[in-house]
């Protein structure tokens, strides 16, 4: 039942292939034609959607860039939530690992174009530096959710060291051309890296109730 109620409705599954496929699309076009080339109405014709349906979902032609990273830190938030007699740091491991799994399947073909446009273009390198801030703010907020004692400086400390570790290895992967599993093994080595970081942090080591 619980399953049930989780679930997204198949109007939020609809609602998110029509995102996942206009993004794909835009980065396409991207690696194709060019960033500047390439106009919303190429990018909605290539989606099979009109220009209004991209406008419902992406205010800009900027914002197409960063809708994986705007969905799996959603995702993250949506995932983080504690568990009865789970401790913090699990649900955090828990939480990251489920993610993942998402980010080395998606954007496959396209993942350097993301980073390469992000490097390249100092307006995008600015959206990116400002969600990687309201990332880190996000999870400093969950921390304190999770574990209600712990530190100001714990609890910013460590949201920096879940987001800014995790988010360079994505980067360097992408950027380097890494295969799935390559990938993943990669990945997988930043989740532990990340944890033995974390685990310095007591309150994130107590059970909950």
């Amino acid at each position: 039942m619980a399953d049930e109620e989780t679930r997204p409705s198949l109007r939020e599954r609809k609602k998110r292939r029509t995102r996942q496929a206009i993004a794909t699309a835009a980065l396409r076009l991207f690696a194709e034609h060019g960033y500047e080339e390439t106009t919303i109405a190429d990018i909605a014709a290539a989606a099979d959607v009109s220009p209004r349906t991209f406008f419902s979902y992406f205010p800009s032609k900027e914002d197409v860039v960063f809708a994986e990273i705007d969905d799996r830190l959603a995702e993250v938030a949506e995932r983080l939530r504690r568990t009865p007699g789970e401790t913090p740091m699990e649900t955090i491991r828990r939480s990251i690992v489920d993610v993942l799994e998402a980010i080395v399947a998606e954007h496959r073909d396209y993942g350097a174009v993301q980073v390469r446009l992000v490097l390249e273009r100092p307006a995008l390198r600015a959206r990116a530096l400002q969600r990687l801030l309201d990332a880190q703010d996000a999870i400093e907020a969950l921390f304190h959710e999770l574990c209600p004692g712990i530190s100001e400086i714990d609890a910013v400390a460590a949201s920096g060291i879940a987001v800014g570790g995790m988010q360079a290895v994505v980067a360097h992967c992408r950027r380097e051309g890494y295969d799935p599993l390559s990938m993943r093994t990669a990945l997988d080595r930043a989740v532990d890296l990340v944890e033995h970081g974390l685990n310095s942090v007591d309150a994130l080591s107590r059970p909950s109730p």
